[in-house]
């Protein structure tokens, strides 16, 4: 059984890397597509904002339908659609073609991130100890790589479908075949409260939900803003403009890398307080900076800081509820594209109505809100990733090819 876990570690790691990679290649061609589309900027954002709402409800619609089919099955079959509805949206010329595209892309991602950490957190649990981080991280890993990879077509000025192409034909059959791999856990007896009789109280969960919303709004923060920042506010180079997010992106890779290894030696409850307090003192550094390179220094704090917060919060979930993770987790993973949502229209209308320094300090309050919840973190009676680890289970539930 413990080769059956490290493949499925394996497979699913694999699988959250080829997502960092699909979603990086998206995002950061934006303009090209907006070019290609011929796509106004009046009508752009409600393009940009459509995507995570059906991405929300899809992971309302993955709730339900993994009380019918096991998360391994909506993983393996959402990640090809992803993949394909990337392609999609390099390859056509319509403006019909490309709201397809990216609606078949926003639903599809929504099933995907949720059965991904559904199947994240019950592997934590068989496993005995923390390993969410890591799954994470490689995923920031394949952040990097599609953000490379855009650079380069951008750079060389190829077309949006030569450089999905090559991508989608490697992750593609990468991705079904790593699948067959996938280990669905089964959820154990809920002795909690909050999870008896298999249900999710939504009044337990709603911490959570805030500090997944305050993170993304931090996260979207420095993806959206980050640029502009460094050039119109600390008199930056156009090309010292473009650093910040790297940096934020190596740093987050840096920082889920070893956060396992912090977890397990310190708890959940002592790295996400540090976390937090990590993060708000980047935001306070950004806020104050008397130039760019101190303003550098912010956003690789952010990336230090804000980097735990999801992947803990997707696990403290899992705990929580331990009866009924995968309905906690689909829940929970709405209020990242709440987040999402809110954070960029957050800071572009404060800056522009305030200051864009003023504007940085509302995301670091926020973030430091998960200071009063951090409890939540906590380790429930089975205490992995408390400092307590328990011995690995022999009872790892199913392959999804019926191992």
């Amino acid at each position: 059984m413990t080769e059956v876990l490290r493949r499925g570690r394996a497979s699913l790691a694999f699988s959250f890397f080829a997502q960092g990679v699909t979603f990086a290649l998206l995002v950061t061609r934006i303009p090209a597509i907006q070019d290609r589309y011929g796509v106004s900027d009046a009508l752009l954002p409600l393009f940009l904002a459509a995507v995570p709402i059906l991405a929300g409800v899809g992971s309302v619609t993955t709730e339900q339908l993994v009380r019918r089919v096991r998360p391994s099955r909506v993983l393996r079959w959402s990640q090809p659609v992803v993949l394909l509805a990337l392609l999609g949206v390099g390859a056509g010329d319509r403006l019909a073609w490309m709201a397809v595209a990216l609606a078949a892309f926003g639903l599809a991602v929504g099933a995907l991130d949720a059965s991904m950490n559904m199947l994240g957190v019950s592997l934590q649990r068989s496993y005995g100890r923390s390993i969410m981080l890591s799954f994470h991280a490689v995923y920031s890993l394949g952040g990097i790589l599609g953000a490379s990879l855009a650079w380069v077509g951008a750079h060389w000025h190829l077309a949006l479908w030569v450089s999905y192409l090559p991508v989608a034909a490697v992750l593609l059959p990468a991705t079904l075949v790593g699948s067959r791999c996938y280990v669905d856990g089964d959820p154990v007896p809920a002795e909690e409260p909050g999870a008896k009789g298999g249900g999710v109280v939504f009044k337990l969960l709603l911490p959570l939900c805030l500090v997944m919303t305050f993170a993304y709004i931090g996260d979207s923060t420095v993806s959206n803003w980050s640029a502009k920042y460094l050039r119109d506010v600390l008199g930056s180079s156009e090309q010292l403009a473009t650093v910040p997010y790297n940096v934020y992106m190596v740093t987050t890779l840096l920082g889920r890398a070893i956060g396992d290894f912090g977890v397990r030696r310190l708890g959940a409850v002592t790295v996400v307080r540090l976390g937090t307090l990590v993060a708000a003192g980047g935001f306070a550094v950004v806020a104050s900076a008397p130039g760019a390179w101190v303003g550098m220094v912010g956003f690789t704090l952010l990336g230090l800081g804000l980097c735990v917060l999801v992947p803990q919060t997707f696990a403290a979930a899992g705990r929580l509820f331990p009866g009924a993770s995968d309905a906690a987790v689909a829940r929970l993973n709405i209020f990242n594209y709440v987040g999402f949502l809110v954070g960029s229209p957050l800071v572009g209308a404060l800056g522009d109505a305030w200051s864009y320094r003023g504007a940085m300090l509302v995301p670091m309050v926020l973030v430091l809100v998960t200071l009063v919840y951090a409890r939540s973190f906590e380790a429930q009676p089975d205490r992995y990733g408390g400092g307590h680890e328990r011995p690995r289970t022999a009872d790892v539930g199913r392959g999804s090819n019926g191992v």
